[in-house]
């Protein structure tokens, strides 16, 4: 079988909604509006590292200190409100990066029309790394922590950029399969980056898809590249087959 072929099939087997329910993108579908999807979705892929099962306990609290209302909150906090997040933790993301993220968002909604106008605004190339460069220099553009700014990633220092890019997924692909959002109308899917990590690293090694040995922005565009050439409308996909076989077929491939 092609290495086409074999992807497309694991797509089809993962790409559905029972893999929400031990993915933390189970946390932007527990909401209805776009900007609390948004919201959540973003919160939650910048604390995605490590354990999954605490990166979705840890997001849940993200959540219930942010009123489970995350626009409303974002936009109509008071100083008070910031402190009650003080306390929040997952691995090295504290409570003065929550709070910075916070005053950052409001700095985006209420000055750039939101987060999808920036991305949407800076494409080039045919890829999203200028948009996720640009997004990282105006969320920054504000007073803050300098600490806080090893959370955003940026393509354009080498990053592979995962956790960026696994949010670009979630608001930007449409394929109706109830997984990913697509509520990001203004950005083609075909211009999505696949959401590098070790384990769809290691398998798209050994499956010859990428020769890097780092997952690093070279590797994304290495991978790019033989993902849009299998689907150039849709290359992102691939990523439920890469992560999938990674995770959940580590013993078997």
């Amino acid at each position: 079988m092609h290495i086409k072929d074999y992807l497309n099939l694991k797509v089809e087997q993962y790409n559905n909604p029972s893999f929400i329910e031990d993915d933390p993108i189970k946390i932007p579908h527990l909401f209805k509006k776009k900007e609390d999807i948004e919201i959540s979705g973003f919160l939650t892929s910048s604390i995605a590292w490590g354990n999954r099962k605490s990166i979705i306990s840890n997001s849940k609290k993200m959540m219930q200190l942010l009123d489970n209302d995350p626009y409303n909150f974002v936009i109509n906090h008071s100083e008070k409100d910031l402190n009650n997040l003080l306390n929040f933790v997952h691995r090295t993301f504290n409570g003065f990066d929550f709070t910075q993220f916070i005053t950052s968002l409001k700095h985006i909604y209420k000055n750039y029309g939101g987060m999808e106008n920036i991305f949407s605004k800076n494409i080039k190339d045919e890829r999203l790394h200028n948009s996720i460069h640009m997004f990282k220099k105006i969320f920054f553009e504000i007073d803050h922590t300098e600490r806080t700014k090893k959370h955003v990633s940026d393509p354009m220092k080498g990053s592979a950029s995962k956790r960026i890019n696994m949010f670009l997924r979630w608001m930007i692909r449409k394929d109706n399969k109830g997984v990913d959002f697509g509520i990001w109308d203004s950005i083609d899917p075909k211009y999505l980056s696949c959401p590098l990590d070790v384990h769809s690293g290691n398998v798209a090694r050994k499956l010859g898809l990428i020769k890097r040995n780092q997952n690093d922005h070279k590797a994304v565009v290495e991978l790019d590249k033989v993902l849009r050439s299998f689907d150039k409308k849709d290359p992102v996909k691939y990523d439920f087959a890469l992560f999938g076989i990674g995770v959940f077929e580590k013993n078997d491939f």
